[in-house]
């Protein structure tokens, strides 16, 4: 059985550019290809929808270079 995606809200510094938006969204679908990500620069914020855990994501981005968090999860 597959297991169910969770709507996360992730806390990211760091992120400045499109480049950002790309890098995020790369590290994030590397640790689950199926995952959608919604990038918000102006407010520091990823809003995914993923079968990862939390703490996965936010270790994911911060192996990136970004100060990540779980705002929900």
């Amino acid at each position: 059985m597959d297991e169910p995606r969770k709507d996360l809200l992730m806390q990211v510094e760091g992120m400045t550019c499109q480049g950002c938006v790309n890098a995020v969204t790369k590290a994030i679908q590397r640790l689950d290809p199926g995952a959608e990500v919604d990038v918000d620069l102006d407010h520091g914020r990823v809003h995914v929808m993923t079968k990862a855990q939390a703490i996965d994501v936010a270790e994911a981005l911060n192996a990136a270079g970004y100060e990540a968090e779980a705002m929900t999860g």
